[in-house]
């Protein structure tokens, strides 16, 4: 597997480190989840079935888990000692906070040198809120993201999934891979930091390409798309069809399958700039013939023309969509006294070293004796499998 042989400790809890460390952890890497007495938050939040928290399950799948306790100097001890055998650490503490644990910069270098210090964080360790508390709902409002979603005539309105927790995950886990890549060239470690408001301010995209061009505050457009015009859902006889004709050539062909390409002559359609001045009056255009046929109809012939189009859909239609499934994107994943734990699968596919599930998510504590065991060998310089430790090991 791609990361077969590294080895993270990973001191995270709720979502954004804990994303960050299960895709590092589908990519082969050993993954020791330390968690305290009561475990991680998460455990006891979402649907609790056969006494195990499906949300846990999904972020937590090929991790093991140990219980320390990080307020004892026992528990910082071996810490210490994990670090030491460690490639990568994650945390997401408020910034200062591992340090005050006892682990700033200067320990972590004298424990190891080569080793990744990852951090996920509200704002940042730098700046007037670097010691803010912050969760999801926090970052998409500070970040402009909440500012530019909703109806034009509506409140600022929140994404329902926690896009500031995925994004800024996604973002340390790629940082982490990067300094793992120039740890080759150098020998040494890092640190590597993310944040919730800062990976959201990074999504804007046009919004803020925008933004710096003209010094306009966008406004929210809804489903219409805030730069071109038509785009969004479409009303169809029996729902809604969503279409994404994002260049010319696609609103060419979109129009085509209308009937109404004629429209591109007409001076106040005849430019996207135009469209835009004049987009209700062309909206309603299209869906004066889009309400005469079904969901299903347009779908076929508008994707069939070459213009992007698909069915606005709920879980139950997406975790049952051939698409979806010929894509593995749902997991049935058995685990012992649990039961089956439906879950999303992996998103990145890789030909040679693909991610792969190697163990369900632990219950809590479930590898303490075996990680710490494994600690006890290394201080004697015998391995658990009965040779001498010269290196790291990943997992089995």
């Amino acid at each position: 597997m791609a990361l077969s042989g590294i080895r993270v400790i990973d001191l995270t809890r709720i979502l954004a480190g804990p994303f960050c460390t299960l895709m590092l952890a589908d990519m082969g890497a050993e993954v020791i989840k330390i968690e305290g007495p009561k475990g991680d938050p998460v455990r006891g939040q979402g649907v609790i079935k056969d006494g195990f928290s499906w949300y846990f399950a999904q972020f937590n799948r090929n991790k093991k888990s140990v219980i320390l306790d990080l307020y004892t100097d026992k528990g910082k001890g071996r810490l210490a000692e994990l670090l030491q055998t460690a490639d990568v650490v994650v945390e997401n503490y408020r910034p200062g906070v591992f340090s005050k644990m006892g682990f700033p910069p200067e320990h972590l270098e004298k424990l190891n040198p080569s080793l990744i210090h990852a951090s996920v964080s509200g704002y940042g360790s730098s700046g007037p809120y670097a010691d803010r508390p912050s969760f999801d709902f926090i970052a998409q409002a500070m970040s402009g993201f909440m500012s530019v979603n909703g109806l034009p005539d509506g409140d600022p309105m929140r994404a329902a999934p926690p896009m500031s927790d995925m994004i800024s995950g996604l973002y340390c886990a790629f940082g982490v891979v990067s300094a793992l890549e120039a740890r080759h060239r150098t020998g040494r470690g890092q640190r590597v930091e993310s944040s919730l408001t800062s990976g959201l301010i990074s999504m804007m995209a046009y919004l803020s390409a925008e933004y710096f061009a003209t010094g306009q505050i966008p406004d929210r457009t809804g489903n219409n798309h805030p730069i071109v015009a038509p785009y969004g859902l479409f009303r169809a006889r029996d729902g809604v069809v969503a279409v994404a004709p994002s260049h010319e050539i696609f609103v060419r062909r979109f129009l085509g399958v209308l009937g109404l390409e004629h429209l591109l002559n007409e001076d106040r359609f005849s430019t996207n700039a135009n469209r835009m001045a004049n987009r209700d009056a062309l909206m309603e255009l299209v869906n004066a013939v889009t309400e005469t046929g079904t969901v299903d109809h347009w779908i076929k012939v508008i994707n069939e023309a070459g213009c992007p189009c698909g069915k606005v859909m709920n879980l139950a239609e997406v975790f049952s969509d051939p698409q979806v499934l010929a894509q593995e994107m749902v997991l049935d994943v058995h685990h012992p006294g649990h039961g089956k734990i439906k879950m999303t699968g992996f998103p990145v596919k890789l030909s040679d070293t693909p991610a792969l599930l190697r163990r369900p998510a632990p219950d809590l504590g479930a590898d303490t004796e075996d990680v710490l065991g494994g600690l006890r060998n290394r201080r004697s310089g015998v391995s658990t499998k009965g040779t001498p430790v010269t290196s790291r090991t990943g997992d089995d």
